[in-house]
């Protein structure tokens, strides 16, 4: 028997900004800094057995084909101490798309609960000290760019435990945002 793939969803940030995040990431200390690129996640983390991922190839390919590209800010940092040791930019405009679009996908052959709400947000620092996490959060509070999404990835962990995208989902639908 096969182990399980473990697999994700998100949008990537385009460049040069999702380098720069990465970029500034690494400065703060994050250990995962180059092993995973800068993102808003939709699906996290998840293991599947190769007929679930096929499946889930095919319901993502649905998804893409019944939604429509939408605008996306970044703009400001938050965090989600205490409960989190996180320092994200936060997505100040299409959360509403970008809930829609996770909803969609975890409603096919995936269908998990999250350990938390869900909260698009792009990580910049996570799993470092307190004072990296002051430093995350200070120097990246003016950070603003705005990009329109058109596809979403569809990545898998690596041996490595390096994140490499594997699937491209072009958003083409005309109904609905997101």
């Amino acid at each position: 028997m096969t182990e399980p793939t473990t697999i994700g969803v998100s949008i990537p940030i385009p460049s040069p900004h999702g380098e720069f995040l990465q970029e500034r990431r690494a400065a703060f200390g994050d250990p995962a800094a180059w092993r995973i690129p800068a993102h808003i996640t939709l699906l996290p983390p998840t293991p599947v057995d190769e007929g679930v991922y096929e499946e889930f190839i095919a319901h993502c390919k649905q998804v893409a084909t019944e939604r429509q590209p939408f605008e996306v800010v970044l703009r400001g940092t938050g965090t989600f101490r205490p409960i989190s040791d996180v320092v994200y930019i936060q997505v100040a405009q299409g959360v509403s798309a970008c809930e829609r679009l996770e909803t969609a996908l975890r409603c096919g052959p995936i269908s998990r609960n999250l350990d938390f709400y869900y909260h698009p947000h792009v990580t910049v620092a996570h799993n470092v000290g307190p004072d990296q996490l002051d430093q995350a959060f200070e120097e990246l509070a003016g950070f603003q760019v705005a990009f329109t999404v058109d596809a979403f990835h569809l990545y898998v962990l690596g041996s490595d435990q390096v994140w490499r995208p594997k699937h491209d989902f072009i958003l083409q639908g005309a109904g609905q945002g997101g």
